[in-house]
């Protein structure tokens, strides 16, 4: 890692602080931005250990949109600390993958109560219309929400 990148990374985690119940958007981006989850297996490898994931009590996925090179992600944080979670979905995967793929760090925020989630979930999953890749959210593969 170069320095300023160890910077920029240090910057992101200062004044990170996790709370249970919290909701809160998490953003990753794939290392060099290579569109790995153009690939649909990839792409399910990575959706299938969030599930997993989460059926173990660490989180509620509220939404998610896996785009090519990144990861919007908004959750309910259930036990542990976002950094433990977002650090073990990303381990897990590069190990299945065999590769480093993530870049170092992530985005987070925490939501407020009276943000409005129903048109976050909508922002977040119509990601894919927004970029091109399709002309209706139904016809990307690799989205869900609890509710629309």
């Amino acid at each position: 890692m170069l320095k300023d990148d160890y910077h920029s990374a240090h910057r992101l985690r200062a004044g990170r602080w996790s709370a249970t119940g919290q909701i809160y958007v998490v953003t990753t981006v794939t290392r060099d931005r290579a569109r790995l989850f153009s690939d649909f297996d990839m792409a399910r490898m990575l959706i299938g250990i969030m599930r997993e994931d989460a059926a173990r009590g660490s989180h509620q996925t509220l939404a998610f949109v896996l785009m090519p090179d990144h990861l919007h992600w908004l959750l309910q944080l259930q036990r542990g600390s976002l950094s433990e979670l977002v650090g073990r979905v990303k381990s897990l995967s590069a190990r299945r993958m065999g590769q480093s793929i993530w870049q170092d760090g992530f985005h987070d925020r925490a939501l407020r109560r009276e943000e409005d989630l129903r048109a976050l979930a909508r922002y977040i999953v119509t990601n894919p219309v927004r970029a091109g890749l399709v002309e209706r959210v139904g016809q990307y593969p690799h989205w869900d929400a609890i509710w629309l």
